[in-house]
């Protein structure tokens, strides 16, 4: 039986050495062992100029056996890299029944100073180790895409914005496929206002992810309030409504940001004078309990009052009058204006 695959990624093998063992051992193995089972022909893959394999992005159908033999294959060109990672999902029907990431967790000192600072980069209190761990894996090996792309993260948190577009700016020069990359000096962008280079950044981590991977909807979320800030109606509502009709899966973090995406999806329909569905999306934002998604109900009451009086609707003094009653200044003011 046939399934969809889907496969991406880099891997850094850092010197010919290295990269001349690794397509020796693929070769090898796929002529001695695995034959037609594997996905991808060396030549396919392996770029001589970089001592990188890379996979831009494969989707196919193939059988479930080919399927575990190249992941199993690639798995074992890992262990030789320096940097880098495969991501690869076998699905049926938009179900994942095998999701594999596969990167390096060698002894080589990069790797492991890479894998410490990984782990430390959200511990709270202990950023700064973090630093120190992942400008290791730099020092040990500049061309270490991934430990730049974590210490911006890190650096992001710290509120050291002009480190952070610094870093994502070194590890997208490096490695121009990394999704995380673009979304966090997207995220750079919108906090300093630059939102036309903030909506190109989520557009790219849009194209190199891929729609069963978390970060594309937190790009397409992001994306949207950028278009409404920038007064950009249409496309905030085409990547709104994507993500507000979005199923996550439980224990997705983008479940905490529903109640946010209806919020910001109503203002941008309020704006382009859709008030039906504005208010409907309003209406749906109050149907999910308050979190802390920076939304508040007073002013999720005020918009749908508003929408509600622009399309000639019945309540829209209840719902400002209410939000008034919660303490919203601007609904105390509609008010005052109504009477």
């Amino acid at each position: 039986m046939f399934y969809k695959a889907i496969i991406q990624g880099r891997l850094d093998f850092g010197t010919p050495r290295s990269y001349e063992t690794v397509l020796k051992m693929y070769t090898y193995r796929v002529e001695n062992y695995h034959k037609n089972d594997i996905i991808f022909k060396e030549e396919d893959i392996f770029i001589a100029e970089t001592n990188e394999l890379m996979i831009e992005r494969f989707v196919g159908n193939v059988l479930e056996k080919s399927y575990k033999s190249t992941v199993e294959l690639l798995e074992y060109c890992v262990q030789f890299a320096v940097n880098g990672s495969i991501r690869a999902w076998l699905v049926d029907n938009g179900e994942i029944l095998h999701f594999h990431l596969l990167e390096p967790a060698s002894d080589k000192a990069a790797v492991q100073s890479f894998i410490k600072g990984r782990s430390l980069v959200k511990v709270e209190g202990r950023q700064d180790e973090a630093i120190e761990e992942l400008s290791k894996a730099i020092e040990k090996y500049d061309k270490h895409a991934q430990a730049y792309e974590r210490r911006a993260k890190v650096s992001f948190i710290m509120q050291k914005y002009a480190d952070a577009l610094r870093d994502y700016n070194k590890a997208l020069g490096i490695d121009p496929t990394i999704p995380s990359a673009y979304y966090g000096r997207a995220r750079v962008h919108l906090h300093n206002g630059d939102l036309e280079a903030a909506v190109a950044d989520f557009d790219q981590a849009i194209k190199k992810s891929v729609a069963l991977e978390p970060i594309q909807w937190k790009s397409r979320r992001l994306k949207g309030e950028a278009h409404l800030r920038m007064k950009q109606y249409h496309k905030a509502i085409f990547e709104l409504k994507l993500f507000t009709k979005r199923q996550f899966k439980e224990g997705d973090s983008n479940n905490d940001w529903r109640r946010w995406a209806l919020y910001y999806y109503g203002l941008a329909l309020l704006e382009n004078e859709n008030y039906e569905e504005a208010i409907q999306a309003f209406n749906a934002a109050l149907e999910l309990p308050e979190i802390n998604d920076r939304i508040n109900l007073t002013d999720i009451l005020r918009n749908r009052g508003i929408a509600k009086q622009r399309s000639g609707k019945n309540g829209y003094i209840k719902d400002i009058k209410e939000a008034a009653s919660l303490g919203d200044r601007q609904a105390s003011s509609l008010l005052e204006k109504i009477k």
